[in-house]
């Protein structure tokens, strides 16, 4: 089946494709500067090339005469530079010995290349963007290793991604994987890895690094897409933890089968809270401060720390609502949790770092 799914979304041969072609599928954020910024630069380093050009035809002024066989001013010199860097060139004033001839070859005509580069390099500019974002690409495809796969950036994605850095994860720890253009720019604004196309594809998935992710993120709109595209990740990665969102009940099996470690059914977890706040809108509060992690109180995973083995998790300095033994998940009154044991993880409650 896998194989045959493979046949049916693959062949983009997206990884074997050199690093300048992955240029617009693959985005490594870079720092953002306002236009004005950028603009008082070139004109700095334009302004720095004239100058320095007219300081060295000064020195060298007896090299030059203009029109009416002068020697050259200073103001002679910064005039000349200006034709000159703009390669205007009206020829009033020329260099008439070998020496400033020389100078003129071997410093202004490089300066010349540069001020022209600095002022009306746009074009010169985006092939260089091109060129570093193809060393980039090349340097995150050999480094990117136990890092997070979020597969779709609508609601669903936007809102896990903000739970993971409000966790501490680094923005350069995730890559978001999405064939909507406009979505991915959202997220490279937000200072993510960005990856497009069809994440139902394993040559995508290959591309954002699913075979060394450490965890995935399936968060798609629809839930047949949503099934393809892990069962795609699971054959690429045995070992990730994949969590899953559907929108039906009833795909929860479908979702397992194809290897999802936990499952969220969105549309059953908003009713269940509609629900309860039509009764206890406080209890709602409650939860949603839980599962912020910003500010409030959180719900957090932690090791045990030395001095708690051998004791309950019921008297420990946090309020423990499970403990995590041999990668299952036990509620804080299971009999088979009574004491902590060494390698145990306990699930509890910890105050925001914001509200310290």
């Amino acid at each position: 089946m896998a194989s045959r799914l493979r046949r049916r979304f693959g062949g983009t041969d997206l990884v074997n494709r050199p690093d300048h072609a992955l240029v617009g599928v693959v985005r490594i954020p870079e720092l953002q500067q306002s236009p004005s910024r950028a603009i008082g630069r070139r004109v700095f380093w334009a302004t720095l090339a004239l100058l320095f050009t007219s300081v060295v035809v000064w020195l060298d002024r007896a090299g030059y005469r203009d029109a009416q066989d002068n020697e050259l001013s200073y103001l002679d010199a910064l005039y000349y530079s200006a034709v000159t860097l703009s390669t205007t060139g009206y020829g009033d004033i020329t260099p008439i010995t070998p020496f400033a001839r020389f100078i003129n070859l071997v410093i202004i005509t490089p300066l010349r290349v540069l001020f022209l580069i600095v002022l009306i390099g746009t074009t010169l500019e985006v092939l260089t963007e091109r060129s570093r974002q193809a060393l980039k690409i090349q340097r995150w495809r050999n480094t990117v290793r136990n890092h997070t796969v979020v597969i779709g950036y609508g609601t669903k994605g936007r809102t896990a991604v903000d739970a993971m850095r409000g966790d501490g994860i680094k923005p350069s720890e995730i890559v978001v994987v999405d064939a909507d253009a406009t979505v991915l720019e959202a997220a490279a604004s937000d200072g993510l890895v960005t990856v497009r196309g069809d994440a139902t594809k394993s040559d995508v998935l290959r591309l954002a690094g699913v075979a060394h992710a450490a965890s995935i993120v399936v968060a798609t709109s629809r839930d047949d897409t949503a099934v393809l595209a892990t069962l795609t990740a699971r054959e690429l990665n045995p070992r990730a933890k994949i969590v899953a969102s559907i929108r039906e009940s009833e795909n929860t099996h479908l979702m397992r089968q194809s290897g999802a470690n936990s499952v969220v059914v969105s549309s059953e977890t908003a009713g269940r809270l509609l629900g309860i706040a039509t009764m206890t809108p406080s209890v709602v509060e409650v939860i949603e401060d839980l599962l912020t992690p910003d500010a409030g109180y959180a719900i957090a995973e932690r090791e045990v720390d030395p001095t708690e083995t051998g004791g309950s998790p019921a008297h420990t300095r946090d309020i423990v609502l499970g403990v995590v033994r041999n990668g299952v998940l036990h509620r804080v009154d299971d009999s088979e949790v009574e004491q902590i044991e060494v390698g145990d993880r306990l699930l509890y409650v910890r105050k925001s770092p914001n509200d310290d």
